[in-house]
């Protein structure tokens, strides 16, 4: 904060003398004057002087309620007019001034009656008028007010931490508060940080009041408690009086009617009161005999109703009908609950039954491709002869080795087998190669035989009323035979293929389709049942559609077909000949079967041939390997290369001859495709050109021929056979070629008769017409 600029004693001089000029009213008007304290006079310094006057005068020009807020007092004092006149308020603006200078007036009262003269010689007239109204307090008054204040402070009972500002008195504050020109500056305010210290006669008083205030609210509730009480009982009060006076008036109005003697009644007419009677005594007999009539209706009705009861009870028809109701509804709950509760165990059995299968197909297949790949790079290295030791043998690791001997192995019993049984047309690389070691079967039959065990234990604790199939289906044939029309229209034989679903997936559990020993579904307990049920029903005859005769289809369609769909996807080997011979015999049943009921291919007889074909194309992919060597190590049929290549060739013919025994269940574009197009064209005929011409050549054409279906050959008018044998015949003429300048003459007419078969006639008349076989023609001419 900024201080005033000093001044010069001039003008403090001045100052000095206006408030001398202001006492002289005081004097004039007869105040008397004290004299100053000695004591305060001792106290200051012996050379007092000019320095001291000049010391002291800046700081009361400085002060808070110094000269200027005097002046601006008195100013407004002198307007005020008359209220100035009273010597009580006079006093009261003294004590306020003398307040308000506390430490500094004291040392300037000594030098006042020396600048009074000269103060005198300054002042104007107006100020002697302002002076003659405020009366300036001389020093005993203003050590008087000090002693006041002490005493004062004295009395209170806490004792203030700031010793260098004196505490406010509240006359001070009150005084302060009537002149807002008297307010003390912003840096010598006080900042209340925490709320004022209570005294104890305060916290008294203020405990006193708010228990005034309690026992106030308390009196004035049970005032207001005790007014409404009195309220009520005077209500009460009046409600009884009201009662009482209703009464006493009722009581006098009957008393007077009851004694009233003045009222005079009619005449008495006998006439009139015997007509009145005898009306009333018809209308009560009238009364009477309707509630007699339905009394007798009433006594009817029970009786007839008593009647009809007997009538149903000694009825045995309409209890016996109701018994067999009852009874199959309860049979029907109860064998639904107990195929629900079974139901777990049955998928348990039937999933660890695939899961043996599908492992031993897994490990045949694996086998299969690691032998092949191993055997390949053997071969590989032998013709290249790059990893050759020192001594000229071929360094071979002891995996491949013991992978050789293992497939030399089996290849010998193989041999000795087929000697045994006579066949000695077989041609090395047909074999399906699928015999387990004597430690795997045993681990097979182990595991196969503990699950047909807990087959066995499925329905052991049910009776056969229950898990019989026939006895099952004696129920609901009795309930078709006695009450047809309730059976049809419940639709039972929609239901009856979804309740042996369970019983017959525990007879198919041990049941493998893809084992040529293994029974035809027609002659399997469940299909001879059904068969049986549909033959025995009377009204399907009359009802052209009724639900019993598609119970077979339904049962084949949901529950046969895809458990085989599932041996397609998993377990199936296109390269065995004797697993697609079974599973096409039981398909081609299959597909017979819905043939009769539906002439339509259903959804699950779509998605089996779907798996069939997918199976195969996966097959054609990763099974078939035909290498291509050079022809000086295919040339002697004895080295290693050759018997490879052969083996490999006709194993890929094997799976050709597979592929296409599935005519007549699978779409003619689907076998061209995948025989033809990948398996023939992509594979066949390529080793049929790496090969060397001669005998050998033909009989593979020949067997590839062999294969090809009939019908496809059936309605060939423009004498050419169809599209994708075109190559085949191409390779056919070459061969022609090449043989008939080598004379191999009979194999030239095998060539000319294959492809007649094939539809072929243009390319074999041409052949017939080059080579000068005309014993041939008729051939062409039959067909």
């Amino acid at each position: 904060m900024a201080h005033r600029p000093k001044r010069t004693f001039r003008q403090r001089q001045a100052q000095s003398s206006d408030s001398d000029d202001a006492e002289d009213p005081s004097a004039e008007s007869g105040a008397p004057r004290e004299p100053a304290a000695p004591g305060r006079e001792e106290e200051g310094p012996p050379s007092g002087g000019v320095r001291a006057e000049v010391a002291e005068l800046p700081r009361r020009a400085r002060g808070p309620r110094g000269r200027g807020p005097v002046w601006a007092s008195s100013r407004r004092a002198a307007r005020a007019g008359p209220l100035a006149e009273s010597s009580g308020d006079q006093e009261s603006r003294t004590v306020d001034l003398s307040t308000d200078e506390e430490d500094g007036a004291h040392h300037s009262s000594g030098s006042k009656d020396d600048q009074s003269s000269s103060s005198d010689n300054f002042s104007s007239p107006e100020e002697k008028e302002f002076s003659s109204i405020v009366k300036i307090p001389n020093a005993a008054f203003i050590q008087a007010a000090r002693r006041k204040r002490e005493l004062a402070r004295a009395q209170d009972d806490y004792i203030s931490l700031d010793v260098k500002h004196n505490s406010i008195t509240p006359d001070m504050k009150r005084n302060s508060d009537e002149d807002p020109e008297s307010e003390p500056d912003d840096h010598e305010k006080r900042i209340p940080f925490a709320p004022k210290p209570q005294t104890l006669r305060q916290r008294m008083t203020k405990e006193t009041t708010s228990r005034n205030e309690e026992t106030s609210e308390d009196s004035q509730e049970d005032e207001n408690q005790d007014i409404w009480e009195q309220q009520q009982m005077r209500k009460a009060v009046k409600i009884t009086e009201g009662r009482d006076i209703d009464l006493s008036h009722s009581s006098k109005s009957q008393t007077v009617k009851k004694f009233d003697t003045s009222i005079s009644f009619p005449p008495v007419n006998l006439e009139v009161i015997k007509k009145r009677l005898n009306t009333r005594l018809t209308l009560l007999q009238d009364t009477h005999r309707a509630h007699q009539r339905e009394y007798e209706k009433y006594i009817q009705d029970v009786k007839r109703s008593k009647s009809t009861v007997e009538n149903l009870e000694s009825s045995s028809s309409q209890a016996v009908n109701y018994k067999f109701y009852k009874n199959m509804k309860i049979y029907v709950e109860n064998i639904i609950d107990c195929l629900n509760e079974k139901m777990i165990t049955i998928q348990e059995i039937e999933s660890s039954m695939h899961a043996l299968l599908l492992k031993q197909a897994m490990i045949l297949m694996k086998r299969r491709q690691d032998e092949l790949k191993h055997e390949s790079a053997y071969l590989q290295q032998l013709s290249r002869k790059t990893e050759t030791s020192t001594n000229g043998s071929l360094a071979v690791d002891e995996k491949t080795q013991y992978i050789l001997e293992q497939i030399e192995s089996r290849r010998i019993q193989r041999r000795q087998a087929r000697a045994l049984s006579g066949n000695c047309n077989h041609q090395e690389g047909t074999s399906s190669d699928d015999e387990l070691s004597s430690a795997e079967m045993t681990d097979f039959q182990k595991s196969q035989g503990d699950i047909l065990q807990d087959h066995k234990k499925v329905f052991e604790d049910v009776h056969d009323d229950f898990c019989n199939i026939q006895n099952i289906l004696l129920k609901f044939q009795q309930w078709r035979e006695k009450f047809p029309d309730s059976y049809y229209d419940a639709f039972i034989g929609l239901c009856i293929p979804k309740l042996l679903n369970p019983l017959i997936r525990v007879q198919l559990l041990d049941w493998n389709p893809l084992k040529l020993d293994s029974i035809g579904l027609k002659q399997m307990p469940w299909f001879t049942c059904i068969e049986e049920f549909m033959d025995n029903s009377v009204e399907d005859a009359k009802r052209d559609n009724s639900s019993d005769k598609k119970i077979l289809y339904s049962v084949i369609n949901k529950t046969v077909i895809p458990r085989i769909t599932d041996f397609v996807e998993f377990i199936w080997d296109p390269l065995s000949t004797s697993q697609t011979t079974s599973l096409i015999k039981h398909c081609r049943m299959i597909l017979e079967e819905h043939s009769s009921y539906e002439n339509e291919v259903s959804k699950s007889q779509q998605d089996l041939l779907n798996s069939v074909a997918s199976r195969m194309k996966k097959a054609i992919e990763d099974d078939v390997f035909i290498p291509l060597y050079p022809k000086s190590t295919t040339e002697n049929e004895t080295s290693p290369h050759s018997k490879f290549q052969e083996r490999q060739f006709w194993s890929a013919l094997k799976l050709f001859r597979n592929i296409l025994l599935w005519n007549e269940l699978l779409s003619d574009e689907t076998l061209q495709e995948l025989g033809l197009g990948k398996l023939l064209n992509r594979y066949l005929i390529i080793a049929l050109l790496n090969a060397v011409p001669g005998p050998d050549v033909v009989k593979k054409c020949n067997q590839v021929a062999v294969c090809l279906p009939e019908k496809w050959f059936e309605n060939c008018a423009t004498r050419t056979s169809i599209p994708e044998l075109e190559n085949f015949i191409q390779f056919l003429l070459q061969s022609a070629h090449k043989l008939s300048k080598d004379e191999f003459r009979n194999e030239v007419k095998e060539i000319i008769l294959i492809l007649v078969k094939i539809k072929a006639l243009n390319q074999a008349e041409s052949l017939i017409e080059e080579y000068h076989l005309d014993h041939l023609k008729s051939l062409i001419k039959e067909v």
